[in-house]
């Protein structure tokens, strides 16, 4: 049994800040309310870097693999996992996705993962794209683990977001 602390009560050295928007008063985690939002087009782009040794990225590049062609995988599983986000990310909310895209490029041995996701919702798609472009990256990973122990899935983020009260955010690093 967890034993949530009432948040009022909560000690910390950090600097004050105002009620988190997912405590309750009680101290429980709740879900924040959407409902008196209106629904506005939404777009998020997230991506993930995979590096492989020299072996596994011809592998995936030819389709050589055993477990057989991992971009093919990896893309289904990646727009699979968009639309699973809510059950995957305890305080996400269920939304209506429009369109979800997981694409690949080659930067030398590292394969870059990008997940796009499209929206008309009261609230954001980020989690969305980052939850298919790391499972994406997860299932390039179980593919080619075989070939390379090594592989490392690296720089999972958030690329580019809009729509919604923040507007358009870009990501400055490259």
């Amino acid at each position: 049994m967890l034993d949530l602390v009432p948040f009022p009560e909560r000690v910390s050295d950090a600097r004050p800040v105002s009620k988190p928007s997912h405590i309750a008063a009680d101290g429980s985690l709740i879900m924040v309310d959407v409902g008196a939002k209106t629904a506005t087009e939404r777009t998020a782009v997230a991506r993930a870097e995979i590096r492989l040794g020299a072996k596994a990225a011809a592998a995936v590049r030819d389709a050589t693999l055993a477990k057989g062609d991992a971009l093919v995988a990896a893309q289904l599983a990646g727009i699979m996992a968009a639309k699973a986000t809510a059950t995957l990310i305890p305080l996400a909310h269920p939304i209506p996705l429009s369109s979800v895209d997981v694409t690949f490029s080659w930067n030398g041995d590292v394969l870059v993962v990008e997940a796009r996701a499209h929206t008309v919702a009261q609230t954001g798609v980020e989690m969305e794209a980052m939850t298919a472009a790391s499972v994406a990256a997860l299932v390039v990973y179980d593919m080619t683990k075989a070939v390379d122990k090594g592989i490392s899935i690296e720089r999972v983020r958030l690329i580019s977001k809009t729509g919604g009260k923040s507007g358009t955010w870009e990501s400055q690093t490259p």
